[in-house]
């Protein structure tokens, strides 16, 4: 039985600046990287990939794990979970460092999502499980 998400990846172009924002300004703990191609953050029990689109494209080399190529063009999309409690907090953070939140709205049935940019241009949203009838 599928019990939610393990990991999900976003592609960028610049690891470096990648790392710099999820890890220096969101706080995720960097788990593995390879220069060139990608690093990895943990995100509570899940897992944030990041890849450069073009070197997750090459196929496994005969001694590397059989992973099948993938990769995307274009700004793709993650949503990470916050306690509502944290989201001002986050807002004030992101904006304090010059990140601009693009959209801070509430959903018809009530929970919150805010919306900013990373460096690689994908949407990073914040919200809580509620959105998604998760929390209490």
């Amino acid at each position: 039985m599928i019990t939610g998400v393990l990991e999900a990846a976003v592609y960028a172009e610049d690891l470096e600046a990648a790392r710099g924002f999820y890890t220096g300004m969101l706080d995720l703990p960097e788990i593995a990287a390879v220069e060139g191609r990608h690093v990895f953050f943990r995100c509570g029990e899940s897992v944030l990939l990041v890849f450069r689109a073009a070197a997750s494209r090459q196929p496994p080399g005969p001694d590397a794990l059989p992973v099948p190529p993938h990769g995307a063009e274009g700004a793709g999309h993650v949503c990470l979970r916050v306690a509502k409690e944290h989201l001002d907090p986050l807002a004030t953070r992101l904006e304090s460092a010059g990140v601009a939140i693009e959209s801070d709205f509430r959903w018809p049935h009530g929970p919150r999502s805010i919306y900013v940019r990373d460096p690689a241009g994908n949407s990073v949203e914040f919200a809580a499980g509620e959105l998604w009838g998760l929390d209490g």
